[in-house]
């Protein structure tokens, strides 16, 4: 697991390596948490009438985030990983205040869009970068392990924009957004070496583009697990979007908002640690469509709670926690798994797969979260939904067979 050095740049070892990797996917994570307890006040103050179109808010910048996604992997795999990631964080950072100033709504859903444009490249590189240095059950365990940081993120984020409310105005959480994107920059700059190889750099021309795109999407496995990934982030993307709807007006607990989230969140971090201690052994299609059976058994619970009445905080939070546990065992091997057979155009490969899944995905949960009606049954039955359209994709893609140690047309060894 050695790690190739940058000119200029010290070698990184594999713990900060990992720690670096789990900033980066921060980035992200912030822009979406930390701002949930402040959507009440963002709305009062730029006059924003019906409550569900604070929802805005939140899926202009998922928009933004995967939209731009289809750009970044070409441009990685022509200029390098790390001159892109720079500079994206460097939009990432002047819209990330552009909010902070915003007046209108208007105004601020644009600069959340090129907010979300900037952030863009974190859910690309990532991947690219992580593929450049391993492959198979050693990136699952790699981007586990960098879940596990990650994690502590949407754990800590609501706290941490209901602490800057305390002192400041919701405009202070974007400020610090902005700052904490600098800081990822600067260590970026220092610290990460340049992960592609100079032989392996694509030319940005159309023929080269279009013959990586079609190595992506004609990839049976790659496309698949896109697919049953997208459905995924679409259940995750409808309860974040109106997860602070739901404390307060399904169980008028707004004060435990943060809290409750913090658990939901704490068990996605948890699955991460399992995962990263039984993939190597056990494989990531065991593991993975072991835990999506289970995500399923969970959302069918959920459902059949909310339709005997029996729905109340503690049922939503034990629930959803399940379901987010389950989520931790899935979400990162099928990650690992889109990628293993595309390692020669990684960055291309992570860049449309990162649109198809993250934009795909901000559509279906805003979908389901416009349907909120002052109960938790449309997000429970957009989980159902969601996660039994993902467990199609894999049973077409794996041909009827599931926890199988091995797939036919992967181009290098099987995870």
């Amino acid at each position: 697991m050695t790690l190739v050095k940058d000119i200029g740049v010290k070698d990184i070892g594999f713990k900060q390596f990992v720690s670096l990797v789990a900033a980066i996917m921060a980035v992200n994570a912030l822009a979406i948490d930390s701002m949930m307890p402040a959507l009440a006040l963002i709305g009062h103050d730029l006059g924003i009438v019906a409550e569900n179109d604070r929802q805005w808010i939140i899926t202009a910048y998922l928009l933004g985030f995967g939209g731009a996604q289809i750009f970044y992997g070409t441009l990685a795999d022509r200029f390098g990983r790390k001159p892109v990631m720079l500079t994206a964080l460097v939009l990432y950072v002047i819209f990330s205040f552009g909010s902070a100033l915003a007046t209108s709504l208007p105004m601020l859903l644009t600069a959340r869009v090129l907010q979300g444009i900037g952030a863009a490249a974190s859910r690309v590189l990532v991947v690219s970068i992580v593929r450049d240095r391993f492959s198979g059950r050693q990136m699952a365990r790699v981007m586990s392990l960098a879940f596990i940081v990650f994690l502590s993120v949407p754990i800590l984020a609501p706290s941490i924009g209901q602490l800057i409310l305390l002192v400041g105005s919701w405009r202070w959480i974007f400020g610090a957004l902005a700052v904490f994107g600098a800081i990822v920059a600067v260590w970026i700059g220092l610290n990460l070496p340049e992960t592609l190889h100079a032989e392996d750099r694509l030319p940005l021309s159309p023929s080269a583009i279009l013959r990586a795109f079609g190595v992506t999407l004609t990839n049976r496995v790659a496309v698949g697990y896109m697919l049953a990934s997208t459905m995924l982030i679409g259940s995750l993307f409808g309860f974040i979007t109106c997860a602070q709807q739901i404390f307060v007006e399904v169980f008028n607990e707004p004060v435990f908002f943060t809290i409750n989230f913090a658990i939901i969140a704490g068990f996605m971090a948890v699955a991460s640690l399992v995962n990263a201690r039984i993939v190597g052994r056990v494989g990531t299609r065991r593991v993975s469509h072991t835990a999506l059976l289970g995500y399923i058994a969970c959302a069918l619970v959920h459902v059949i709670a909310v339709a005997l009445g029996k729905e109340n905080l503690i049922a939503f939070t034990v629930i959803q926690s399940g379901l987010m546990f389950c989520f931790g065992m899935v979400a990162s091997n099928f990650s690992a798994m889109t990628m293993e057979p595309l390692g020669h155009v990684a960055g291309t490969a992570s860049s449309v797969q990162g649109f198809c899944s993250t934009l795909g995905g901000a559509l279906i949960g805003f979908y389901i979260a416009q349907h909120f009606d002052g109960t938790a049954q449309p997000l429970v039955l957009g989980f159902l939904a969601c996660l039994t359209a993902s467990l199609i994709c894999v049973l077409v893609t794996e041909k009827g067979r599931l926890f199988q140690p091995t797939t036919a047309g992967l181009a290098t060894a099987s995870p």
